[in-house]
């Protein structure tokens, strides 16, 4: 069933509810609840059941498994955004005696700290939390797999390690600190560390029979902060919306950006898939947009939240089975039909208003050698360096309030752009990060490192 919605057009909504009926069908989930978010507001939701006259809707919690992980680099980056930590400090600076002390914030955000994978036995998923009450007892003797920074490795005990570092610098528990400073601003009411009626019981569906079996619901204790959180799709769509555009009572724009930047290498595996991990977030490219968000499973529950920036649309799939649906693809799926079916429209051109006469003299064309560039001056702002013609490094690059600017993206992130002036204040050249660009092709000149044949341009005989 679901919930008629005006925002969509009848044939997007018909395509949404075919594919979460597939996907609740031939994936065996007895139920399936899915949520569209576009321009900043849930505009579809749907579910299926198994049990006639009990649909979830958007207010009915599932388990959400390691969506819990982007919760808690929320709390992480808002502690760097106040000067508490630095992302590139080891752990051992704020969390001594973990045994894990070598790798940084960082690393412990982007899964590269070399941590295992999963607490020493017995399965934490499926065991009560009290039997680990110590840090000690979920990293185990042994914390470390491999080098610390060197590679991706999914762990689990790296954002236990997070919450604990949260806890510590708040002087709070972690589930006190989330509430506090993430799900009260931002209105998630139905997010929480335990289950709130009404929730889904969580299911194992047997492989070969159309049976099932109940799992338990285990509070995790020191893992919590690796995947014990419950939601809605409600409060998912609205989180959705705060990891595109931030929002600043929690986590401003920019850091939210920076979560979703890619800070891990992807394995050889996925390197065909094109995925990636940023702080808290995997990314994927996929039918040719840049997807991020994070899936989650702990048993009797599947979970995924995906997100098209580029598009402003996201999906959001919550199942109560051990296994069965791939909600990642049910959600870039979801993400897909709206993005198609209903292009975004963009917002109408606006001029600059306010013309900086000294980077209106920069605008124009310029060559790096022989290469064709264009920059531009954008109504943002910024300035944009672009091939003119096939492929070439481009960036965006922001004005620094000194007649400079500086690299946002790209092969440029990060390095300086600056014009270089005649003794008569006319403008020599740009220099950006040493490479220098002229207005016309090797100009004559002193700008030019080596020089430039005095002979000039010629033909080959």
């Amino acid at each position: 069933m679901t919930t008629p919605q005006e925002e969509l057009l009848p044939g997007t909504r018909r395509a949404l509810l075919h594919r979460i009926a597939v996907a609740q069908a031939e994936g065996r989930a007895p139920s399936l609840v899915a949520a569209v978010v576009r321009d900043g507001r849930a505009v579809w939701h749907g579910s299926r059941t198994s049990v006639d006259g009990h649909g979830s809707d958007e207010n009915v919690q599932y388990r959400i498994g390691s969506i819990t992980k982007t919760f808690t680099a929320v709390l992480v980056l808002r502690l760097r955004d106040e000067r508490a930590l630095d992302l590139n400090d080891r752990l051992e600076k704020h969390l001594p005696g973990t045994g894990a002390g070598e790798a940084t914030i960082a690393d412990l955000l982007a899964h590269t700290g070399g941590l295992a994978a999963e607490s020493p036995a017995p399965w934490w998923e499926r065991t009560p939390g009290s039997l680990r009450p110590e840090l000690a007892d979920v990293v185990g003797e042994q914390p470390f797999r491999h080098p610390v920074g060197r590679r991706f490795h999914y762990s689990n005990p790296g954002y236990t390690l997070l919450g604990a570092l949260v806890e510590r610098l708040r002087g709070a528990p972690w589930e006190e600190v989330m509430r506090r400073e993430v799900l009260e601003p931002l209105g998630l009411r139905r997010t929480s560390a335990q289950p709130r009626a009404p929730h889904a019981g969580g299911w194992a569906v047997h492989p070969w029979a159309d049976a099932m079996l109940p799992e338990p619901a285990e509070d995790l204790g020191r893992m919590a902060p690796a995947g014990q959180l419950w939601s809605t799709s409600g409060d998912l769509a609205r989180f959705a919306v705060f990891l595109t555009k931030g929002d600043d009572r929690v986590l401003g724009a920019r850091s939210v950006q920076e979560m979703r930047t890619p800070a891990a290498p992807a394995e050889a595996a996925d390197v065909g898939d094109g995925s990636t991990y940023g702080l808290g977030l995997q990314i994927q490219h996929r039918d040719g947009r840049l997807l991020v968000g994070h899936s989650g499973s702990l048993p009797g529950f599947l979970a995924n939240l995906t997100i098209s920036v580029a598009d402003d649309v996201a999906a959001v799939v919550l199942a109560n089975c051990t296994s069965g649906p791939l909600l990642a693809t049910v959600g870039a799926d979801l993400v897909r039909i709206v993005a198609e079916a209903e292009p975004r429209i963009p917002e109408p051109w606006q001029p600059l208003a306010e013309v900086d006469a000294s980077v209106m003299e920069l605008v124009g064309q310029w060559y790096w050698g022989t290469h064709a560039f264009g920059l531009r001056l954008t109504a943002d702002g910024l300035v944009s360096l672009e091939p003119l013609s096939g492929n070439g490094r481009r960036s965006r690059l922001r004005a620094n309030g000194d007649g400079t600017w500086t690299g946002l993206e790209g092969y440029y992130a990060g390095e300086l752009l600056r014009a270089v002036r005649r003794p008569d204040g006319s403008v020599s050249h740009l220099d950006l990060g040493s490479f220098v660009f002229t207005r016309q092709p090797y100009e004559e000149g002193p700008s030019v490192p080596g020089g430039v044949d005095p002979e000039g341009w010629r033909g080959i005989g």
